[in-house]
């Protein structure tokens, strides 16, 4: 449940408005009121919650919610219950649950922030006490940069960016509609060495970090600025928290990289890849577009489009299967 000191109780709907505003179909009393949104175990009469799929069907038939987001074929299942239809119900609860508790901030630049005079400031901003805006920076309108954030010299963020508490961006270029969440580090060095006379030598990162429009990125994630190529983060792709994705990276459109994935120097990532938690990739691979890669698994080798792949090191998935099921036959057999 919402907790009010974190979001704000919404103004109240009928079931009737919310499907107007939404495009869903109504069935049921359209003048329920609904004043928060709840899971289905937590749910009450002025609560709205959705049924993801027919699986959920007896947690829904139980609950007391007043109004439910359904899928068509489940609407009648659910009796005289007051349901809103969607072909998608939980999109459509994602939807509403955005429009009831937006994400808000002060509007304004706090006096107790660093705000070098020659950084471009556009239009209404949130910049936060204790947040740095370096010179020859470019904070595009609707930004907001929250307590302790860095944003370095030169950096561009886009329109209606979000950079998180304490989040540190260098050597970065942020299209628009991007959020770093609390703790990022964006645009630091690679990590890149030869052997010198002393031992080893570092060598300049003299690359960026370009992350385009919608990119959502986790607490505690780093990426690397190039070292002399760009570091590339393609349009739409949501990155978890504390994940590492190292210099010269090009991930594509539309990926979704979860929690502690280790991306090495020099990897191509096509779009519409999933890695799954805890997911190693070696350097200079190449992952095509629509690949999937089980949690915990070791990438070796390049992986082709569409191809799904899991284990240490990782193997077409079927294959993989069946290593886990002899392994498991085989240790079985010893045990007798």
């Amino acid at each position: 449940m919402p907790d009010p000191r974190f979001f704000p109780a919404p103004e109240p709907m009928t079931a009737a408005d919310l499907a107007e505003r939404f495009g869903l179909a109504l069935a049921g009393d359209g003048s329920v009121r609904v004043e928060a949104l709840a899971p289905l175990h937590l749910a009450g009469a002025h609560d709205l919650s959705f049924l993801g799929g027919k699986g959920h069907l007896a947690a829904a038939l139980a609950s007391d919610a007043g109004v439910l987001i359904v899928a068509d074929a489940l609407a009648a299942e659910l009796g005289e219950r007051t349901v809103l239809i969607s072909p998608a119900p939980q999109r459509s609860f994602a939807e509403i649950a955005r429009a009831f508790y937006p994400e808000t901030a002060t509007s304004g630049i706090s006096e107790a922030a660093g705000v070098d005079p020659s950084a471009a400031v556009s239009g209404a901003v949130s910049i936060a006490q204790g947040a740095n805006v370096g010179a020859g920076a470019e904070i595009g309108a609707g930004c907001i940069i929250e307590t302790g954030a860095v944003i370095g010299p030169g950096v561009v963020l886009g329109a209606d960016c979000r950079i998180g508490a304490n989040a540190v961006l260098s050597h970065a270029i942020l299209g628009d509609r991007v959020r770093v969440l609390a703790g990022a580090v964006i645009g630091q060095d690679g990590f890149g060495y030869v052997p010198g006379a002393a031992g080893l030598e570092r060598i300049p990162q003299l690359g960026r970090v370009m992350i385009g429009d919608d990119v959502d990125i986790g607490a505690n994630t780093t990426i690397d600025r190039g070292a002399g190529d760009d570091t590339v983060i393609g349009p739409g792709t949501k990155i978890d928290n504390q994940v590492m994705i190292g210099h010269n990276c090009r991930i594509g459109a539309h990926c979704i990289i979860v929690s502690q994935v280790g991306i090495s120097g020099s990897v191509t990532v096509g779009d519409g890849v999933q890695l799954g938690g805890k997911v190693g990739v070696a350097d200079h691979l190449s992952i095509g577009t629509g690949a999937k890669v089980a949690a915990g698994s070791g990438v070796t080798r390049d992986v082709a489009p569409g191809e799904t792949v899991g284990g240490y090191p990782a193997v077409p998935v079927r294959e993989w299967h069946r290593q886990v099921v002899a392994l498991a036959r085989l240790v079985s057999r010893k045990q007798r």
